[in-house]
């Protein structure tokens, strides 16, 4: 049985069967929506950055204060439009988007390609690089925890600038915000992004307008376009522009969630969102910014609020707090499709998810995961009970995300795509400079919160890393305690296994047509019993919402028909419950040689029972990992729709 696979579009938008007789118009809007949808989904994270990169920069309070003068608001501003410019829409828009995995983005994507076209080139390189990818996924996952809680709490303390006096309401608001916003995520990603996507339409309108009213008013901080301001930051004070790098990342925040929201709407609804409407608006708004700063250096206390016209200070703090809860929403998507991934390549277990479209294969939702996101993200929220102290902890996820993704980027572009190595160095060395820099400045906050998304990713990386190892132990032991399907039947015709045959038909769910089922051996073995009729039954999910009912069922004989021992093989889409009772009364009795009496069959489960066992195939604490992980894997008989009353499971136990 197989995972459900998600995949897209050739052109790189999402996989979807366009209905037949509509024009260019019904075209057109369908691509519309999918772009307003994404804005709505995935651009909510770093769309939000403006709010408090600049004021996070020149933060008094921060180990490593920013001195406020001309010479380094220009330099900082400049900074934070080089580094938008180089990592979000060079790396990951231009670059990283354009390597996939069957329309699926991110960095478990990039593994799966690592693995894909690495093997050729090295075990040990291949090997190496993948588990550097695994631990910027982990990160990624503290991305999700810390970015809700950052966001939502900056936009909400906009209260304090229009009411000061409403302070010690900002932390229950945001709390309240944020179980609702978890509350309605099984309602799909489609539907979340049809409502967000008008507002965060208003949003980038508004933060532009504000930007260049700022502008007007200081047309000279224009100036900081140019790179010359950045470098010379840089070089001239690189001591100050150093540990300011540690804020100025702020600014490129959910660029991860750009790539791994892709398999949601597709790279070209993300990119022309990101080009035409997105980037313009962040930009105008940093500049405004810089302007107010530089018209009156104590603006630092809030600029992006105070850049509000006093008439405007609330709506405006009910925008940003919608445009937070949006933000938010990017990192959870994003960690959805990295869980749905993981469990693909064998990183975590087998997790109940929800297809919430019928159109966009990656569109999903995963309960287990949003209730860890939100019990996660609200105890962020009563723990540091600022955006300030919390800024401190976010940049390090950030850029150790980026630099992996960079690093695995390059080396697919050389094995996959023969990109010659000296041009391959050519592009990855300055990008990589750049995101070391910022890791190197994002380490000198490490005892002032920056320890917090490291020790989730180390947690998040044992977990993956012990059920990878796990995995493969305990695949390795089924199937030596499975052996040969053929080689099992021949032991039944020689009569070498003394059974009784008994009238009726048994379903046993099994992996494939090579191995025996384990429910089927101890079936046989242990209660000496076959049925007339025996089915085993593969279950296989295709990238496509629905399987047309003449492509359903496929049955192999396996040339035991006289033993009445069939397998089929059934496929489903992704949108499709995989029922399996009903799916078999389907099948051709022609083909069955005679009917199976399905209505009175027997299923038969094989439950694997894990055990500590005494071999050194891990240390202790990671084996008794391994068994805890194990307990949230989906139900089976329910995930199937098996009739509990007619479900026998037969367990098997396995030393770990």
């Amino acid at each position: 049985m197989t995972d459900p696979r998600h995949g897209a579009a050739p052109d790189g938008g999402p996989t979807a069967r366009q209905p037949e007789g509509h024009g260019p118009g019904a075209h057109d809007a369908v691509r519309l929506a999918v772009v307003i949808g994404a804005l709505g989904v995935v651009f909510g994270d770093i769309g939000t950055s403006p709010i408090y990169t600049l004021q996070t920069v020149f933060n008094p309070s921060d180990p490593h204060p920013v001195p406020v003068n001309t010479d380094n608001v220009y330099g900082v501003v400049s900074l934070v439009f080089w580094s938008v410019m180089t990592i979000v829409t060079v790396t990951y828009v231009l670059l990283a988007m354009r390597a996939d995995n069957d329309g699926e983005g991110g960095i478990m994507a990039l593994i799966t390609l690592v693995h894909r076209w690495g093997s050729q080139r090295g075990r040990r390189t291949t090997a190496v690089l993948a588990a550097l990818g695994v631990f910027g996924a982990s990160l990624f996952f503290g991305d999700s925890m810390i970015t809700p809680a950052i966001s939502v709490l900056s936009a909400v303390e906009g209260l304090k600038v229009v009411e000061p006096s409403l302070e010690s309401a900002v932390v229950p608001v945001t709390a309240l915000i944020i179980v609702l916003l978890f509350l309605v995520q099984r309602r799909g990603t489609a539907a979340v992004g049809r409502m967000f996507g008008p507002v965060m339409i208003a949003w980038f309108v508004v933060i532009g307008a504000c930007g260049v009213v700022g502008i007007i008013d200081h047309p000279a901080i224009l100036r900081a376009l140019s790179p010359t301001y950045a470098v010379g930051f840089l070089v001239g004070h690189f001591g100050t522009a150093f540990f300011a790098l540690a804020a100025v990342v702020l600014s490129v925040t959910g660029a991860e969630a750009l790539y791994a929201d892709m398999g949601h709407f597709g790279r070209r609804a993300i990119t022309r969102g990101w080009m035409f409407l997105v980037f313009p608006a962040c930009i105008l708004s940093y500049f405004g910014q810089g302007a107010l700063i530089l018209a009156d250096p104590r603006n630092i206390s809030s600029p992006f609020f105070l850049l509000v016209p006093h008439w405007g200070r609330w709506p405006m703090v009910l925008l940003a707090t919608a445009a937070t809860v949006i933000a938010s929403q990017a990192v959870i998507t994003g960690a959805y499709s990295v869980t749905s991934q993981a469990a693909k390549l064998g990183y975590l277990p087998r997790l109940r998810i929800a297809h919430t479209s019928e159109s966009t294969i990656g569109q999903i939702y995963v309960p287990w995961i949003n209730w860890l996101l939100m019990v996660s993200v609200l105890t962020l929220v009563f723990a540091f009970r600022s955006s300030t102290a919390l800024a401190f902890a976010f940049g390090m996820a950030v850029t150790g995300t980026i630099t992996i993704t960079t690093l695995l980027f390059f080396y697919v572009a050389h094995a996959k795509w023969r990109r010659p190595l000296w041009l391959v160095a050519l592009g990855a060395g300055p990008l990589l400079l750049v995101d070391l820099l910022f890791v190197a400045a994002n380490l000198t906050k490490l005892v002032h919160g920056a320890w917090l998304p490291l020790l989730i990713g180390l947690t998040a990386f044992t977990v993956m890393t012990t059920w990878q190892r796990g995995r493969k132990i305990v695949t390795a032991a089924r199937v030596r305690d499975e052996g040969p399907l053929p080689e099992f039947i021949e032991r039944l015709r020689s009569g070498e296994v003394s059974t009784l045959r008994v009238p009726g038909t048994a379903v046993f769910l099994n992996r494939g047509k090579d191995t025996t089922p384990l429910a089927m051996r101890a079936n046989v073995e242990h209660n000496h019993v076959r049925h007339d009729h025996v089915v085993i039954l593969s279950l296989e999910t295709e990238p496509v919402p629905r399987v047309p009912a003449d492509r359903r069922l496929v049955v192999d004989d396996l040339g035991y028909t006289d033993d009445g021992i069939f397998h089929v093989t059934a496929r489903f889409g992704y949108m499709e419950t995989p029922d399996v009772p009903s799916t078999l009364t389907a099948l051709d009795p022609a083909l069955t040689e005679g009917p199976l009496q399905l209505d009175r069959a027997s299923y038969f489960l094989s439950k694997i029972e894990l055990r500590r066992g005494k071999a050194p195939t891990m240390a202790p604490w990671r084996k008794r990992l391994f068994i805890a992980t194990s307990y949230i894997t989906a139900d089976a008989a329910e995930y199937f729709g098996l009739p509990r009353d007619r479900t026998v499971i037969m367990g098997s136990q396995i030393d770990v």
